[in-house]
């Protein structure tokens, strides 16, 4: 996941705005307690994406894999005034960190946590969704992509992360089920006519998507 040098890593992260108050908390807080702490946003990742969400002013935003709740937070910063966000997560034991950091950043209003398998709850919740977040398990993202994508108007925006995978994508000797997944799901957008796309090489590289 490390693709640029430490120092660089610094230099950008000395220029980019600094995580609000409640969100070094739990970045801190998650680093701390929390099994693989490198799934969390972390602070550019999660400015960048607090940034395309205040760009579009999505009334209704989901999110695919909540862990403990930062990118969640993040997204929710450009919600309009009437704005919700569904954000999804198959892993319990995780919910009360996520939703004390949510009463916390004074969101318990709108954002819902839903618990289980994302491919059974994503039928039946409604949209329309304006920004759709995609960070589960990585074999799956091309379901999700199926299942997103008619629920979501034209010009919303798919933000898919870990498409890179530390540049295992690379190797064709790794041929894991994650790492394929990730394979798949990239081959499948450049495929589709009604999509706009670019990979953008941010931390462990991010696909943003729009919908034609």
């Amino acid at each position: 996941m490390d693709f640029i040098a430490p120092d660089l890593q610094a230099y950008s992260e000395r220029f980019t705005s600094p995580e609000p108050e409640v969100l070094a908390a739990l970045n801190h807080e998650t680093w701390l307690k929390v099994p693989m702490p490198r799934m969390l946003s972390g602070h550019i990742q999660g400015r960048m994406l607090a940034f395309f969400s205040k760009m579009l002013r999505p009334r209704r935003i989901l999110e695919i894999g909540t862990y403990t709740g930062y990118s969640a937070i993040c997204l929710a910063e450009g919600l309009s005034s009437d704005g919700k966000l569904d954000t999804l997560d198959i892993n319990a034991d995780l919910e009360e960190m996520a939703l004390r950091y949510f009463e916390a950043a004074g969101l318990s209003q709108k954002v819902k946590m839903h618990i289980g398998d994302a491919r059974k709850l994503i039928p039946d919740l409604d949209g329309p969704y304006d920004l759709v977040f995609i960070d589960a398990d990585k074999e799956s993202y091309c379901d999700y992509l199926d299942l997103v994508l008619p629920k979501m108007r034209a010009g919303a925006v798919i933000l898919a992360d870990n498409v890179l995978w530390s540049g295992k994508v690379l190797d064709p000797k790794i041929t894991d089920l994650e790492t394929q997944g990730l394979r798949n799901f990239v081959q499948k957008v450049a495929s589709r006519d009604d999509l706009e796309f670019v990979l953008l090489p941010v931390r462990d590289g991010i696909m943003a998507v729009m919908k034609k």
